[in-house]
């Protein structure tokens, strides 16, 4: 029987009533969730939607693969699939990784002896010619970047990493397309249906207004929220760009474009999309027109609309946004766990590097003690660095509490961080400075933040062996904390920063390509035979992380890792109560030897604990624990 509010199913477009039957079922379990996200956006009439959103998704499920629907049946029946332990990512640009999509293909073997299980391919959809936002400036999202391929070969390469057990993520750009866009093109030339996809203004006059309470992205590059286009005989708005026209979602017809559109890629292989611009979907008079409830209601219609035909597909949001706006990216209260199903832990990035440029963690634990918990069938995005600079999202209220001023603090850090700061370690580049809010963020590479490029360049031995600490650390905790820990390509390798990007004219202008170097091929294959190099200890010492981490099913994502109160400030102590036991993480976030009190530890681990990361046994009815700098340890009761 159809779910109420959808028009009879039209039998005669399924090819068997198996295929009836199982799309009867999927539309019966979530129609009344998509209709009444729906309805919350766009009020009780939703006129003819219903009826053209059943011909999209009846599409969809007619034109899905027959191993693509084998892959929803086995989610189907591991709806944690997103949250074991297994699950390890890796992010990259292709061009950069292995030059196309076909290169990329012949590099599966280096992913699959990795531990990688989630590959992340940055933007490659068909953007604008020239400057691109680094391609999230979308002109065609039905077609794949030509210097990298066709949308064959990107099926092609979703079926051979399948095959080895790892998921394809894409980004998906909601907010905004580019000004080439077919949609921007059409409303240019006054196509009243896709000016209506846009939010096009005659005169000032609503730009003025709004533009009192909206903050500025890229103020260095990009300043106002607004353009005025003579094409479109209007202000459009462009939040990020000029070139980028961001879309009306208080259009109905925006919303079934995207379905139509996740269905596509879906069926073309993608099983995780990455929501970009999630936040600043909804406009809204007199707000930052972000985190709005509304945009909460169409996630979670997409995701419904999703499950109907590919409930293979999982959704990953990229809302860079406070704690508590993020949770409701993952739902709450009424969308509780119905929203994405995974999203991103910026605060944890943000409190690795602040506690390793203070060698204090009283903030990180603050941070964490404020987080509320999310839903437990949701995972977060951990990292250490990703494709973007980095933004000091350190609130005053959990500055306060660890005794320090929120802007002070922050300061601190991008003076640290672009190495200012005098003892600074790091060799990073100032990214868009806002002297109105003395906003500074940061770019570089990992492994240049943590040390190893000036260390190398003072020719440290010490320094040297300081800083591969300080990699492994890291990533020690992203691997512990629960979620999906995401790999930036060449940290595996501890690549440093690319100070040639200044000479590429698209890129000059962008100094975040600082830390988006070309995969070295000729490292990644001498480390195995260079284990005392910095790469080679990197590369060997992340190796046995991952391992160890695919083997503890007290890291699932349900999980929530929780801080413990340290004896030591220097000292970031974690609990995880998972059914087959407490695990507690204790990670030295110093280059001196710690001596902490075993007490510590013994009340909730006992006289006894292992330690997984090296299998020995310390006995905590001692009085001391001793640990070396930087040193990280995950320890279960024996």
């Amino acid at each position: 029987m159809p779910a109420p509010g959808f028009p009879t199913l039209p039998l005669a477009a399924f090819t068997d009533e198996r295929d009836a039957d199982t799309f009867s079922l999927r539309l019966e379990r979530y129609g009344d969730d998509l209709l009444a996200s729906l309805r919350a956006v766009y009020g009780d009439d939703l006129g003819d939607l219903p009826a053209r959103l059943l011909e999209v998704l009846t599409r969809g499920f007619r034109d899905r693969p027959t191993d693509l629907r084998r892959l929803d049946e086995a989610r189907l029946l591991r709806p944690d699939w997103l949250q074991g332990p297994e699950m390890v990512g890796y992010v990259a640009y292709a061009d950069r990784f292995a030059g196309t999509l076909a290169g990329v293909g012949e590099r599966l073997d280096y992913l699959e002896g990795l531990g990688v299980r989630y590959f992340h391919l940055m933007p490659l959809l068909r953007p604008r010619e020239g400057e691109n936002d680094g391609g999230y400036a979308v002109a065609d999202y039905r077609a794949v970047r030509p210097d990298l391929g066709t949308m064959d070969d990107l099926a092609e390469l979703a079926r051979g990493l399948r095959g080895r057990g790892i998921s394809l993520v894409l980004d998906l750009v909601l907010n905004h397309v580019a000004r080439e866009h077919d949609w921007a093109e059409r409303a240019r030339v006054g196509e009243e249906k896709y000016r209506a996809y846009f939010h096009i203004h005659p005169d000032r006059t609503l730009p003025d207004l709004y533009e009192r309470t909206l903050p500025e992205v890229f103020p260095d590059f990009a300043p106002g929220n607004f353009t005025w286009d003579d094409g479109a005989g209007g202000w459009v708005w462009t939040t990020f760009n000029a070139y980028q026209w961001d879309l009306n979602w208080g259009n109905p017809d925006v919303w079934l474009e995207f379905v139509d559109l996740i269905l596509f890629l879906a069926n073309q292989g993608v099983e995780v999309f990455r929501l970009d611009a999630i936040a600043f979907l909804w406009k809204r008079l007199g707000t930052a027109c972000q985190n709005e409830p509304e945009v909460h209601h169409l996630t979670r219609a997409l995701r419904a609309a999703a499950r109907i035909v590919a409930p293979a597909v999982a959704f990953k949001a990229e809302a860079i946004v406070a704690p508590a706006e993020l949770m409701g990216y993952l739902g709450r209260g009424v969308h509780h766990g119905r929203v994405s199903d995974m999203a991103y832990h910026n605060s944890l990035m943000v409190q690795l590097w602040s506690s390793l440029a203070s060698r204090d963690t009283r903030l990180f634990a603050e941070a964490l003690r404020a987080f509320p918990p999310k839903p437990t069938n949701t995972t977060w995005g951990v990292y250490v660095r990703c494709h973007d600079d980095i933004g000091w999202a350190i609130s005053d209220e959990d500055a306060g509490r660890a005794g320090l001023g929120g802007a002070a603090h922050r300061h601190f850090l991008s003076d640290f961080y672009s190495g200012e700061f005098p003892g600074s370690f790091a060799r990073g580049l100032v990214f868009q400075h806002n002297p109105q809010t003395g906003d500074r963020r940061i770019s570089g590479s990992a492994a240049s933040l943590a040390g190893l490029e000036a260390a190398l360049e003072a020719g440290d031995a010490g320094r040297v062996d300081d800083a591969v600490r300080r990699l492994l650390l890291l990533h020690a905790v992203i691997l512990g904390f629960g979620g999906v820990p995401l790999l930036y390509m060449g940290d595996e390798l501890a690549l440093l920063n690319d100070h040639g990007y200044a000479d590429v004219p698209d890129h000059a202008a962008d100094n975040r390509w600082v830390h988006r170097p070309r995969m070295d091929w000729e490292l990644a294959e001498r480390v195995p035979s260079e284990p005392d190099t910095p790469a080679g200890r990197v590369n060997a010492g992340l190796r046995h992380l991952i391992a160890t981490r695919q083997s503890l099913p007290h890291l699932h994502a349900s999980v929530e890792s929780g801080p413990m109160p340290s004896p030591d400030h220097r000292m970031l102590l974690l609990r995880r109560d998972h059914p087959l036991g407490v695990m507690v993480q204790a990670y030295n976030f110093s280059e001196a030897e710690v001596v902490l009190p075993a007490w510590a530890l013994r009340e909730v681990l006992g006289a006894e604990a292992v330690d997984a990361l090296t299998g020995s046994r310390l006995h905590l009815d001692r009085p001391t624990l001793r640990l070396e700098g930087y040193r990280a340890l995950w320890l279960m009761a024996t």
